[in-house]
């Protein structure tokens, strides 16, 4: 039984679909992580950055 690894090649077309997933997925991740700054933020407030150190 031979070790190697069999390898698929893409498609143009499949490749533009898998560039545009993977921009969808960090679009909708860099969106959650602005929410939840912002949550953050609004939920305990400008005096997060005011503290002795």
């Amino acid at each position: 039984m031979p070790n190697q690894l069999e390898t698929i090649s893409l498609t143009d077309k499949q490749k533009k679909a898998q560039r545009s997933r993977s921009l969808a997925i960090a679009i909708a991740l860099a969106l959650f992580v602005v929410l939840v700054y912002v949550g953050t933020f609004a939920k305990l407030g400008a005096n997060v950055f005011v503290r002795p150190m």
